[in-house]
């Protein structure tokens, strides 16, 4: 049976061979020391975020909620920073069981927004979204590194 839950900090090298396989499938570029350290500061510092595990016995996802402020949508607002399912667990309702338990820590934690990026070429997953009520605001998300000097 799947479940969600809060992942606990003995959840790190099962949330990282899921970080492996999402940034292989999504083309990311995958620093397991940097991962690691990241992902450790979020299950440290729960102001940070919230990181939920998917299960199925063993962990078989997880969503992680990156949590921010703003003016347009009013107060405290999060990102989906990342979400990954395995394939087998995909399109049998598992991801939108995940998207209601992220809302509804989202709403606990007084969130107003939450927000999602999506790779363009994705029509299935954009499809998905969008049948869970999240619009596209015709934006682009642009980014910037910032790197110490």
């Amino acid at each position: 049976m799947v479940r969600m839950r809060a992942a606990r900090k003995g959840d790190l090298a099962s949330l990282l061979a899921l970080m492996e396989k999402y940034y292989a499938y999504d083309r990311h570029r995958f620093d397991p020391a940097e991962a690691k350290k990241a992902m450790r500061r979020l299950l440290d510092n729960r102001g940070l975020g919230a990181v939920i595990v998917v299960t199925d016995k063993a962990p078989v996802g997880y969503l992680v909620l990156a949590f921010g402020y703003s003016l347009e949508f009013h107060g405290r607002d999060a990102f989906v920073d990342e979400f990954f399912l395995l394939e087998k667990y995909r399109g049998k309702g598992v991801g939108r069981a995940a998207l209601k338990y992220a809302e509804r820590i989202a709403e606990k934690r007084g969130i107003k927004a939450l927000h999602l990026e999506v790779t363009r070429h994705n029509s299935r997953v954009i499809n998905f979204y969008r049948r869970e009520g999240f619009v596209d605001h015709d934006r682009y998300l642009m980014t910037r590194l910032i790197r110490p000097h």
